[in-house]
């Protein structure tokens, strides 16, 4: 399996400084929330394009990235001066239309707080034809990945790919993963995906409210 971060949610004696976070679903009612509403979306799990390796070549800058999805803009700077091969990469992906209808596969709502994301499969196994090393990796400490970072999801050490998600709400993790933006604007999107659950009532699955990247724009 590629690009997930199921070990760190199967295997509880990963799962630290979990104890005192506040699920989203028992969190004090958020009214706009309430005011999302979500269109149908024609993405669907499909075979990912193949996209070529970008040459790595400074100077590297921050970025914005706005994903366009049937429940609105979800914008992320990313940092492309502490990140820069996976901003580079990403910033190649999306160009070529990687990304392109395809849906957030993966909502995890007990002990970690993440939206997955960009894998076209939408099975958490697909990604592109290269693969690239972890960069601007936070300190082990408590809630280390904080409400509003994107960092990349992986199968083991220098395995980036496509994959990423979405932090909604603080988070410990083991400082595996690439931290390479932070939501400016519409993490209440993801929140509201969150609050509605995962499918059949698990705590780690697909999200039972479909949230499809429709396109991705980079500036």
């Amino acid at each position: 399996m590629k690009k997930i971060i199921k070990v760190v949610i199967a295997t509880s004696s990963l799962i630290i400084f979990s104890t005192a976070l506040t699920p989203v679903s028992n969190a004090a009612p958020n009214k706009s929330l309430d005011k999302i509403n979500c269109k149908n979306t024609k993405a669907k799990g499909h075979t990912a394009k193949i996209i070529d390796p970008p040459e790595i070549k400074g100077p590297f800058k921050n970025k914005t990235f706005t994903f366009i999805t049937n429940c609105g803009d979800v914008v992320i700077e990313a940092d492309g001066k502490s990140a820069p091969i996976t901003v580079t990469a990403l910033s190649a992906l999306a160009a070529g239309g990687f990304f392109d209808k395809t849906l957030c596969h993966r909502l995890t709502i007990e002990n970690i707080y993440v939206l997955q994301c960009g894998d076209p499969t939408a099975t958490g196994s697909g990604g592109p034809n290269f693969t690239y090393r972890d960069e601007n990796l936070p300190t082990p400490s408590e809630n280390n990945y904080p409400a509003g970072v994107v960092a990349m999801a992986n199968s083991g050490q220098n395995t980036n790919g496509s994959q990423f998600f979405i932090v909604y709400a603080d988070t410990s993790l083991p400082p595996s993963y690439t931290i390479w933006g932070k939501v400016t604007k519409g993490l209440e999107i993801v929140q509201m995906v969150a609050k509605s659950g995962v499918m059949d009532g698990k705590k780690d699955g697909s999200p039972k409210q479909k949230i499809g990247i429709e396109k991705v724009k980079v500036r």
